[in-house]
């Protein structure tokens, strides 16, 4: 099949909500050997079946033959607990809905580390995550970000930096369209889709779509259908 004939579906910030998710993987249309389908992180977290989701995750990364799977900041922090048992992350940890994701496995705090409240499944998916996903017309990032600050990211990707986790946090968990935006692409630009940042409907801007419709705070979860820039809704 031509890449022309493959569409691509991103999906939203989900956060614990399986069943909106298994709604929206309903409402899809899409070919399981031929499309592509890129969740946009921020799984984990705030809503009360983050099992749930994650378990139904790795069923589509095995069904589906064109998946990507970005991590969000709320992954990006857990993994970093995980590894060095940081009390400061902790304390963002419990601001950010941590102990919904532990009571969806019957788990507590004291097993935060190594991540051995989860199946191996699931900490093999949370350790795959990807930063970023690009193709000739889109690039799709978990937050709207400086380009300086993707472009510093890449290069730390290259080059070993001991600040680096500081430096993908700051990406994941930018909000540089909600404090101030200048609209316009510069010609040949690909189109930015990005999440984190929920808004009631999706933001649709010339240059950039947020498809975070805030589903854990009872509004829907969206999806995108590129090129047909068709919304779906769960």
């Amino acid at each position: 099949m031509r890449s022309a004939d493959k569409h691509i579906f991103a999906i939203g910030d989900i956060h614990g909500n399986r069943e909106a998710l298994e709604r929206l993987l309903g409402r899809l249309p899409v070919r399981p050997q031929a499309d592509l389908l890129v969740f946009m992180g921020d799984y984990i977290n705030r809503g009360s079946d983050t099992r749930g989701v994650l378990d139904t995750l790795v069923a589509v990364r095995e069904r589906y033959a064109h998946t990507v799977f970005l991590k969000g900041n709320h992954e990006h922090l857990l993994l970093e607990y995980a590894a060095h048992a940081d009390v400061e992350m902790l304390r963002t940890l419990r601001g950010m809905g941590i102990e919904a994701t532990l009571a969806s496995y019957g788990a507590s705090v004291r097993d935060l580390q190594g991540l051995a409240f989860m199946p191996q499944a699931h900490r093999d998916f949370l350790h795959s995550l990807s930063l970023s996903h690009s193709c000739p017309a889109y690039l799709f990032v978990h937050a709207d970000t400086e380009e300086a600050e993707l472009s510093a990211l890449f290069a730390a990707s290259t080059q070993p930096d001991p600040h680096e986790a500081v430096l993908v946090d700051k990406v994941l968990s930018s909000r540089r369209l909600v404090k101030e935006h200048e609209i316009g692409s510069a010609e040949g630009a690909p189109l930015v889709v990005f999440a984190h940042a929920p808004f009631e409907m999706p933001l649709v801007l010339p240059d950039r779509i947020c498809i975070d419709t805030g589903s854990v705070h009872g509004n829907m979860l969206t999806a995108l259908e590129l090129p047909a820039m068709r919304f779906y809704h769960a």
